[in-house]
C-alpha cells in the first residue's frame, strides 16, 4: 500500500537534496576496499523496483554482477575501465527485447494480484497498453530503452542521496555483455551499467567543479 512520505521541512529537504546532487559525480576511480553498507544497498535495489516507467510496464531487468572473474571479463569488453572491477557493485541495466503482448498480459496479471481487481475492470487499460506494443519493432525498442534510462537516473539520484558514489557507463560492448551474462537467452540485452561503491581518495575528478549551463539557458518558463 502506498503511504504519504514522511514530512520533512521543505527548505531543509531541498538543501539536503541539492547538496547530495552537487557532491555526486561520475567516479573515475573507486577504492577497491570501499564497501556499501547492506542497508544502503538494499535501499538501492528497492529503488530499481520503485522506478517509474510508461504505464508501469517495466520493460527491464537489472543484473548485479558479483563474481570477480566474470567482472574481469566484463572489464575487457568495457574499454578496460577500472570501475568495472574496482567498484563494490556492478549493475547491468538491460532492456527486454521484443516487448509485446505477452508482457502486457503479465503486467495485467500482476495488477490483478496486487490490487485485487478483476481482469474485466482492466479491459480499457489493456487496450491502451496493446496500442503501445503494436507499434513497429524499432519504435518499441526505442520506447523500452527510454524506460530503462529513467530507472538509471532514478538509481543515480537515490545513490547520491544515500551518499553512495556511482558512475553511469555506456562505454561497453553490449553484445559481449549479452554473451558473457547469458542475457540473449533470457530475452534481454545490455544498455548501460552503473558501478557503485566508494570513491578513491586520489580520484582527481572528485575535486573538479561541475560544468553546467546557467539555469536561464536551460530552464524556460513559458507564460
Amino acid at each position: 500500500m502506498n503511504t504519504a512520505p514522511t514530512a520533512v521541512p521543505a527548505a531543509a529537504g531541498a538543501r539536503a537534496l541539492l547538496e547530495s546532487l552537487n557532491a555526486r559525480y561520475a567516479v573515475k576511480k573507486f577504492d577497491a576496499a570501499g564497501k556499501i553498507d547492506a542497508e544502503a544497498w538494499d535501499a538501492l535495489e528497492q529503488t530499481l523496483l520503485l522506478a517509474p516507467s510508461s504505464a508501469g510496464l517495466q520493460p527491464w531487468k537489472f543484473f548485479v554482477v558479483e563474481d570477480a572473474a566474470l567482472r574481469a571479463k566484463l572489464r575487457a569488453v568495457s574499454w578496460g575501465q577500472s570501475q568495472i572491477t574496482d567498484a563494490h557493485k556492478l549493475v547491468v541495466f538491460a532492456v527486454k527485447k521484443d516487448f509485446g503482448a505477452a508482457d502486457v498480459e503479465r503486467h495485467l496479471a500482476r495488477i490483478v494480484e496486487v490490487r485485487a481487481v478483476t481482469p474485466a475492470s482492466l479491459e480499457g487499460f489493456k487496450g491502451m497498453l496493446m496500442g503501445i506494443v503494436s507499434r513497429p519493432a524499432a519504435d518499441r525498442a526505442s520506447w523500452a530503452a527510454r524506460q530503462v534510462y529513467i530507472a538509471l537516473g532514478f538509481f543515480l539520484t537515490a545513490a547520491a542521496v544515500l551518499g553512495v558514489d556511482a558512475c553511469p557507463m555506456e562505454g561497453i560492448e553490449p553484445a559481449k555483455y549479452d554473451e558473457l551474462l547469458g542475457l540473449d537467452a533470457q530475452g534481454y540485452t545490455a544498455l548501460a551499467v552503473v558501478t557503485a561503491g566508494r570513491r578513491a581518495e586520489d580520484d582527481a575528478y572528485a575535486a573538479l567543479p561541475k560544468v553546467r549551463f546557467p539555469r536561464e539557458q536551460v530552464v524556460v518558463a513559458v507564460k
